[in-house]
This record gives C-alpha cells, sequence and structure tokens, in this order.
C-alpha cells in the first residue's frame, strides 16, 4: 500500500491511463521488489468526506478484484478518483479498469507469426491455380 507522498509523486511520472470514472497511474519500480503496490487518492474537488471515503471504498473494492491478475509485478499503482467516478455504474468501473490496465502493462512479442498463411493462400503465393 502507498502511503508516501514521494511515492504517489513518483507514479505520476509514469504510464497513465484516463477513464472516465478515475485515472491509473502505473510505474515499474525497478528495486528488485517483486510486489504490487497501490495506492488511491480522491481529491476534495470531488464532494465532502462522505463522498470521498466512498468513492475511494469503490476503487478499493476494484483493485481487490483485478490487481492480483492485471497488476505488474514491480510497480507502483495509484487509482486517482474523478469525478463521474461516483455515479458510474460499478461494472462499469471494473471494465474501465481492466482497459486501463491494459493501457499501461508493457506489451509482451507478439505470439502470432509474422506473416500467417492459410493453405488457400500458400498455394496463391506459389503461383499455383486451385
Amino acid at each position: 500500500m502507498l502511503d508516501k507522498r514521494r511515492d504517489f509523486l513518483a507514479a505520476n511520472a509514469g504510464k497513465r491511463a484516463p477513464m472516465p470514472g478515475f485515472v491509473l497511474l502505473m510505474r515499474p519500480r525497478d528495486d528488485g521488489d517483486e510486489t504490487m503496490r497501490i495506492g488511491f487518492t480522491v481529491t476534495k474537488k470531488i464532494g465532502n468526506a462522505v463522498v470521498r471515503n466512498r468513492m475511494k471504498r469503490r476503487l478499493r473494492a476494484l483493485a481487490r478484484e483485478l490487481l492480483a491478475e492485471r497488476g505488474v509485478a514491480g510497480a507502483d499503482h495509484v487509482l486517482i478518483g474523478r469525478n463521474g467516478g461516483i455515479e458510474r455504474d460499478y461494472a462499469l468501473l471494473r471494465t474501465e479498469l481492466g482497459k486501463a490496465f491494459r493501457k499501461v502493462t508493457p506489451q509482451a512479442a507478439s505470439a502470432t507469426p509474422e506473416h500467417p498463411t492459410t493453405p488457400a493462400k500458400a498455394g496463391a503465393q506459389l503461383g499455383k491455380r486451385p
């Protein structure tokens, strides 16, 4: 769990995935520790303490569901609540968080061959007629 201001500021320098209900920040720590850390923040612009705490509870629940399977090992993740996030449907927020994780996750090498061919295309490339 992130609790120091310097950790939040460091995460701000990483990758960013803005969504309608929140913003996801992700920054690899590169310290050899594979633990995923998460932090939550909701500004006073969103509402009073009751509204902000409700938003943080929703963000914590989302992170509990998706961070273990979609988060980046050895990175800091920060979820920043946005103004429309409190009214959004939870299932929609969950979908958006999955999309945000795909945006900030380093892309692995493509598993498909560089020039996929079907048998029909292979024959056509050799100049054979069907």
